[in-house]
């Protein structure tokens, strides 16, 4: 394996290092939560400037740390040459595109299989269950940590590849035109994923058929020895022609990897899964169709590496905790529970969620809070409505409070008989919630774009 220092000077012709790098060094963007074995990367933010924070990393243990030339003397003033004797100081001209091209040629010496998971729903809850699946079949792997899928976040997984492992699954995530391509030329999967193709970062991507089309550049490194899954069931992603293999994941019987005879019981989900010619009867823990696609994709990278089918089928059936994913939490203000899933929101999932929803079974009365669905462009009142018309088919619902601006569009689609309030901020709806709930055991599901800070609300009404 080739050194760090290597590679920055492979990478980076006009870098300087002083110091030695340590071979067990990873890297971080945060001082506050820097361990001793990172080197802080000083990135300069729309709100900040990590420079500023250079020597709040070293004090609380950072190895080192990459700065940015013209800025090098100043944040290095006033640490003490003895604190500074100990560390290791990288100095380039632009510490993000130094890190990210840093990165890009750390990944290249290896060889191991490297799947890149994309789409518009499912990428961090697939490639959990696909890391489930490397463990239960003792393999070495490395996972890109929570949901880190931006260029700075696929870096700093990057370099936290080692010889020792056998296989990497990293996410990659997008809402502007040409990004994908910039995350498929660092990290040069050999497996490539699109979960879904949803209405999502519209505003940065465009239409159905432009977010398909970006999420596609996965695989623009692609050589017929590399591999694509795709869903089956999408006509934007399955009837294209690819120049490399691909198989498909769905319902639909053209496709490889399937679910059949799909039923909801309880809280579970039961069905066939199809793994070409070969049938297994699974149990996922789980009514959400999420759990469904991401068991498909992760059988499908199985069969690809030759997981035995018993680990397969092991993993898929595990339920996987993923905060903010359809989180099941305990309600605090009352009796009952909270089904935390106001990570994100586009119509697709919004109406996943109300659909895995109105799966479960229970006594307890259910609350739904929605909140804004955000970058949908010109068609966000659309697309709010038609959320509205959805809930039709939610008929065990019997409180509805709308957060934010845009969901007042679904007012007048509501179905009769739902109670519904409709506030401006997750504080009025919180102030709400105690006159909603009373006495009353609840189960009440949360779901909406991060920027209208529903979770802020889950925080406060749950333990």
């Amino acid at each position: 394996m080739r050194s760090y220092e290597y590679c920055f000077r492979e990478a980076l012709p006009d870098v300087s290092i002083e110091g030695t790098i340590s071979e067990d060094s990873s890297f971080s963007i945060d001082s506050r939560t820097v361990k001793n074995h990172e080197i802080f990367v000083a990135l300069k933010g729309e709100r900040c400037d990590g420079h500023q924070f250079v020597k709040d990393a070293l004090e609380r243990g950072a190895v080192g740390a990459l700065v940015a030339r013209d800025k090098k003397d100043a944040c290095l003033q006033h640490i003490s040459n003895d604190l500074l004797r100990t560390k290791v100081i990288i100095t380039v001209s632009d510490p993000l595109q130094a890190l990210i091209a840093f990165a890009t040629c750390w990944r290249e010496q290896f060889s191991y299989p490297v799947i890149g998971v994309t789409g518009s729903v499912g990428k961090t809850s697939a490639k959990e269950t696909i890391a489930k699946m490397f463990a239960h079949a003792g393999r070495s792997y490395i996972a890109s940590y929570g949901n880190q899928n931006t260029q700075i976040g696929l870096a700093l997984n990057l370099l936290r590849m080692r010889d020792h492992h056998e296989v990497a699954v990293f996410e990659l995530g997008i809402n502007r035109r040409g990004e994908m391509a910039q995350l498929a030329r660092m990290a040069k999967p050999t497996i490539g994923i699109i979960t879904t193709i949803g209405h999502c970062h519209m505003e940065g991507l465009g239409s159905l058929q432009d977010i398909a089309f970006e999420k596609r550049d996965i695989f623009k490194y692609f050589t017929e020895r590399n591999i694509g899954i795709v869903d089956g069931d999408q006509p934007l992603l399955s009837a294209i022609s690819y120049p490399h293999p691909v198989i498909k994941v769905g319902y639909k019987t053209t496709n490889q990897i399937q679910a059949r005879k799909v039923r909801f019981v309880d809280t579970d989900t039961h069905c066939i899964m199809k793994i070409y010619k070969d049938k297994h009867e699974v149990v996922l823990a789980n009514p959400h169709v999420g759990t469904i696609h991401r068991s498909l994709v992760a059988a499908a990278v199985g069969h690809i590496l030759l997981v035995p089918r018993e680990h397969i089928i092991a993993a898929i059936q595990e339920p996987i905790i993923v905060a903010s994913r359809f989180e099941r939490r305990t309600l605090s203000l009352g009796k009952g529970m909270v089904i935390d899933d106001c990570y994100n929101a586009n119509p697709e999932s919004m109406k996943a969620a109300l659909a895995a929803f109105q799966e479960i079974q229970t006594t307890a009365c259910k609350v739904a809070v929605l909140g804004d669905m955000l970058e949908l462009g010109v068609n966000s009142p659309f697309w709010h409505r038609q959320i509205g018309r959805f809930l039709r088919k939610v008929t065990s619902l019997k409180k509805l409070i709308l957060v934010g601006n845009m969901v007042r569009c679904i007012e007048n689609t509501v179905p009769l008989g739902i109670e519904m309030i409709c506030v401006a901020t997750w504080q009025e709806a919180l102030k709400q919630l105690p006159a909603v709930i009373g006495d009353r055991e609840v189960m009440m599901l949360v779901k909406g774009s991060r920027g209208v800070g529903l979770s802020n609300l889950v925080a406060h009404c749950t333990k």
